[in-house]
């Protein structure tokens, strides 16, 4: 079988060389529905978010406070925890039975006072860095 071959009227072969240029008209209205597009793009761009979403509840917000005085946490919706101090925590931290139990108390309570040391430093450069 062979194909057909395209004839000067048919649709798919341009027959006047004018038909090859896009029309005025169709051009302007290519040109405008592109600057509005981009103009719509750049003004929600500009607007940024409508809304920030608030954090959640139990994110810190500041830690007050050394390991020999005693931490302050507090949390975005308000509440506040005092943790004991180092000394009550090791003196509590003596009261276990084994060695072993004991040794455990002590380093958890020294990467607990760390930790938040770590943080309350975290905190504070992120805090001088938003302005």
């Amino acid at each position: 079988m062979t194909r057909p071959q395209p004839t000067p009227s048919t649709p798919s072969t341009p027959s006047t060389p004018s038909s090859r240029r896009l029309r005025p008209g169709l051009l302007a209205l290519a040109g405008v529905l592109t600057g509005l597009l981009v103009g719509l793009l750049g003004v929600a761009t500009a607007a940024g978010p409508s809304r920030v979403a608030a954090p959640p509840p139990d994110t810190i917000v500041a830690v007050e406070g050394d390991a020999a005085n005693g931490f302050g946490i507090h949390y975005y919706d308000g509440s506040a925890i005092y943790p004991p101090t180092d000394s009550e925590s090791r003196a509590e931290c003596s009261e276990y039975d084994t060695r072993v139990a004991r040794v455990r108390c002590r380093t958890e309570v020294r990467v607990w006072y760390r930790d938040l040391a770590d943080l309350q430093q975290a905190l504070a450069h992120a805090h001088s860095t938003r302005r």
